[in-house]
Formats: C-alpha cells, sequence, structure tokens
C-alpha cells in the first residue's frame, strides 16, 4: 500500500518515527531535521482525520531506563512543529488506556522503546558465546513477538518511517509489521524517498556512475566496494581507508591509520576493478600532520612517501583536482564518507571540496547525486548544500546496507503479504 493512496480517516495510526535526535545536557534539542523529516507523513495522518501514535528509540538504553534519553523530552519541540499537543505515553508496553482514549485529530508519543529490551531482541546482563545465552536468545525472541504484538494492538495501520533503522530487525521496525494486512502497512514519505533514491542510484544510474567512498576502514565497507564494482564507471576511495590500499601495494604511509589484514582484499578490489574497467582513483599526494590534533604541524607528502612520523589526515589539492575531473563529468554520484579528518577544522578542507563538487555536478550538469553518511551529510550541511544535490540520506547504515545490496529487514517486513 503506498501511503498517497491510502485515507487515515476514523483510523489509528502507529507511526515508527526516527526521533534519536541531539540533545544538550539541559535535554533541549539541538537539531530538529529528523522531526521535520518526518512531518508530512505525520501531518497526512493528521489531516486525513486519523488519529497518530508515534514511537521511536533515542541513544542506546540497552533495555533499562535512562531519565536522560526519555522522548518525554521532546514532546514540545514534537508539538510545535506539527501544530498539535502531543500528549505522551510513560510506558510504552502498556499504553492501553493512552491509545484506547486517543481522538481522531490526535497524536500521542510513546516513551522510548529501547528502555524496553524486547525491542532490540536481545539478551542482556549475559555473556554472549555461552549456553545461557542462547537460551537467553530464545526467550528473548518470543518475548520481542509479544512486544511487537501489543504494539501493533493499539492502532489499525502500521507505518514505518524511520529509515535510519530499517536495516534493525528490531520490534517496532519488522516484526510489527506481522500484525498487519497488505492494505494497512506501508513506507511513510521519508522512506519512500530513501528507497527509491537508492533504487535510483543502483538500478537506473546514468553513465557516468562515480561512487566516492571514504572514511576510515576498509573493513566496515568492502562489502559496499565489491557491490559497486559492477555498477560505476569510477570509483574515488579517500580518506582513512586509502591508506590500506596504498601499503598494499608497497606504499610507505608512515602513522596513517590502516588495516594491514585487509590488504589482500584491497588488492583484490584493484585487480577487480581493472578486470571489470573501472577507474578506481585514489589519493596521489596527502596532507600529513606530526600529531593527530588540529593544531599540528601540516606538510603535503606523495601518498606512497609519507615518512614514519608523519600522519596523512586530509587530501591533498593535486588529488581534488584528479577527483573534480571525475566528479564533474559524471552523471550519477554517490558519496558516503570522508576524505580527511573532517572533524578537525585545518583537515576538513578536502570533504568540504568534494561536497562543493557533488554540488556542481548536480546544479550545473544535471547529475543525480545521493550523499549518505554522518560526516558527508555533515559537510553539504555545514556549507549550505544539502540543497544543491539530489538526495541527503538520513540512515548512513541502512544506505550502506542497501547499497551493499543486503534486503533491508524494515522495507522486507512492509512488502511481505
Amino acid at each position: 500500500m503506498k501511503i498517497n493512496d491510502f485515507n487515515f480517516a476514523g483510523l489509528k495510526a502507529i507511526v515508527r518515527v526516527d526521533f534519536n535526535v541531539p540533545l544538550d545536557e539541559n535535554g533541549n534539542v539541538t537539531d530538529d531535521t529528523r522531526i521535520r523529516g518526518a512531518l508530512p507523513t505525520l501531518k497526512k495522518v493528521l489531516s486525513d482525520g486519523g488519529a497518530l501514535i508515534m514511537m521511536s528509540h533515542m541513544g542506546k538504553p540497552k533495555g533499562k531506563v535512562k531519565p536522560e534519553l526519555s522522548l518525554s523530552q521532546i514532546v514540545k519541540n514534537v508539538s510545535e512543529a506539527l501544530g498539535v499537543e502531543v500528549k505522551f505515553a510513560k510506558d510504552a508496553g502498556n499504553a492501553e488506556v493512552e491509545t484506547t482514549n486517543l481522538k481522531a485529530g490526535e497524536a500521542l508519543m510513546l516513551e522510548n522503546l529501547r528502555f524496553y529490551a524486547e525491542e532490540e531482541g536481545k539478551p542482556i546482563n549475559v555473556e554472549k558465546g555461552t549456553p545461557e545465552y542462547d537460551e537467553a536468545a530464545k526467550e528473548m525472541k518470543i518475548r520481542q513477538v509479544e512486544f511487537a504484538k501489543k504494539l501493533a494492538s493499539y492502532a489499525d495501520v502500521y507505518v514505518n518511517d524511520a529509515f535510519g533503522t530499517a536495516h534493525r530487525k528490531h520490534a517496532s521496525t519488522a516484526v510489527i509489521a506481522d500484525y498487519f494486512d497488505a492494505g494497512h502497512k506501508m513506507l511513510g514519505f521519508l522512506m519512500e524517498k530513501e528507497v527509491n533514491a537508492i533504487d535510483n542510484v543502483l538500478k537506473n544510474a546514468q553513465h557516468p556512475f562515480t561512487a566516492i567512498i571514504g572514511g576510515s576502514k576498509v573493513s566496515s565497507k568492502l562489502g559496499v566496494i565489491k557491490n559497486l564494482l559492477d555498477k560505476v564507471d569510477n570509483l574515488i576511495i579517500g580518506g582513512g581507508m586509502g591508506y590500506t590500499f596504498i601499503k598494499a601495494q608497497g606504499g610507505k604511509i608512515g602513522k596513517s591509520l590502516h588495516e594491514d589484514e585487509l590488504m589482500p582484499e584491497a588488492l583484490n578490489v584493484m585487480s577487480a576493478a581493472k578486470e571489470k574497467g573501472v577507474n578506481l582513483s585514489l589519493s596521489v599526494a596527502t596532507l600529513c600532520g606530526k600529531e593527530f590534533s588540529n593544531d599540528t604541524e601540516r606538510k603535503v607528502f606523495p601518498i606512497n612517501q609519507i615518512p614514519d612520523e608523519w600522519e596523512g589526515m586530509d587530501a591533498s589539492e593535486e588529488s581534488l583536482e584528479n577527483w573534480k575531473k571525475i566528479i564533474l563529468d559524471s552523471k550519477t554520484i554517490l558519496w558516503n564518507g570522508p576524505v580527511g579528518v573532517f572533524e578537525l577544522e585545518n583537515f576538513a578542507h578536502g570533504t568540504g571540496e568534494i561536497a562543493k563538487y557533488v554540488a556542481e555536478a548536480t546544479q550545473k550538469n544535471g547529475a543525480f547525486s545521493l550523499v549518505g553518511g554522518g560526516d558527508s551529510v555533515a559537510a553539504v550541511n555545514k556549507f549550505g548544500l544539502a540543497d544543491k544535490v539530489s538526495y541527503v540520506s538520513t540512515g548512513g547504515g541502512a544506505m550502506l546496507e542497501a547499497i551493499e545490496g543486503k534486503v533491508l529487514p524494515g522495507v522486507a517486513a512492509i512488502n511481505k503479504e
């Protein structure tokens, strides 16, 4: 069922949102992007004349009640954004009274789902790899199903609009969908846009197609890189993961971040890229620091000739020029991960330049660009370019798994008859 075709009039809808928003020490929301992102779905329920029940997680309380992670702190922000006073249920697992009394046009938020171990469905306080853990895991799966069933009992319709958790098989993101028929479960507007944007890149890409993969570790993105080799024309590998590729070829990388055990895989990727005709582009020179700090001494070295006491921290101008040409010549661009230590101002330049190139390719050359992952998203936001790229994904982990070719449990649960 498509949300746009559904009428919520007279029905109660339970919507899984991602309100895992950052709070300051006083419990004030410091960035309401995720709240604003869910508004089209939430307002559709209310404007149709439905009753709205919102559920979300916040942080990682691991099955324990932690007041500093209570969703009660954001009720006022959600009320203001929605234009409706949002009621609050202190116990998500026992909210029958609040949900039963909810009338058309009213909104209710449940307490943090992860205050309940059943949400994630993992045993707590039991050591992994022991017979006790295996027994506890079986018991927890039963409890997870019961918890999902309870959540489902509150409403007539289920909507999943939390792409950031779509790769998790949690009670509220996947298991709950089993208790609704195909005509009463659907993706929200935000989820639909996310899924469509990824499909657009993976299934309908115009060529040349360029993927820019950065970040610190090859291990975290190896599956993504391998899957992309069958799809892209250009693969730019930057950031900390690039040094593993350089060392694997016999280069000197000084103190730069790398993973020795991944060097054979790095060589396999390079060999596969050559075989498939993919242009794999690594940094040719790097801006190095003597220490891992913002104010350390800085110097540029060839990427394969970094002295022992220096550490690669950012892409050099020469590398950026090479990448600029590739990006501006592209018709489809996927970007995940920074090309330098973006959190340090003096080593954020490279990532900022990549953001500008991607925006320019989109605006001037008509490329379709998908940006995802914390630092990539932070970069386009920092430079005011979020509205200059085609799509900014809200779910880094979920986006990576989708690009890796994995089926997302949160999407599969909706599509299941």
